[in-house]
């Protein structure tokens, strides 16, 4: 039985959290502990590009539970240490999609190793200014309503 059929289909769950008596999906690891893994992104934006993801399968960092955030966090933190001190790199690049531009539905934080002039430009969107100062201070009070 294939690992990700086993795991619903899920890729990350395959390498990390496989079902009883099949053998993990095949892949770099880098960090493997009791609740989270991370493993080499197979298309790296660089060499050395990270994945950090939970055990459990979680899709959105919503849907983690709050027992589990310290984990992910701590482990993107000590990957983001890990890339600059291993690889040469002079800082990282960390980041997270929730659904939008998310590849695998499982939670996953990329861990990047950057350079100057590494040539990563335009990965986000353009930015934009707000139309006034009055809109900024809107769009806040929108967000504070629901935190």
């Amino acid at each position: 039985m294939d690992s990700a059929a086993s795991t619903g289909g899920c890729v990350f769950c395959a390498i990390v959290a496989p079902a009883p008596g099949v053998p993990a999906a095949p892949a770099a690891m880098v960090l493997d502990e009791p609740t989270v893994a991370a493993f080499l992104d197979v298309r790296p934006l660089f060499e050395g590009h990270v994945l950090v993801v939970p055990r459990e399968h979680h899709v959105t960092l919503g849907d983690l539970p709050a027992s589990l955030l310290t984990d992910v966090m701590l482990a993107a933190q000590r990957v983001s240490v890990a890339v600059t001190t291993a690889l040469g790199a002079q800082g990282s690049f960390v980041a997270m999609n929730n659904v939008v531009s998310q590849s695998v539905p499982h939670l996953h934080v990329h861990v990047v190793p950057r350079i100057r002039g590494d040539g990563l430009r335009g990965f986000f969107w353009p930015r934009r200014k707000y139309r006034s100062e009055q809109d900024l201070h809107d769009w806040a009070a929108r967000l504070r309503a629901v935190l």
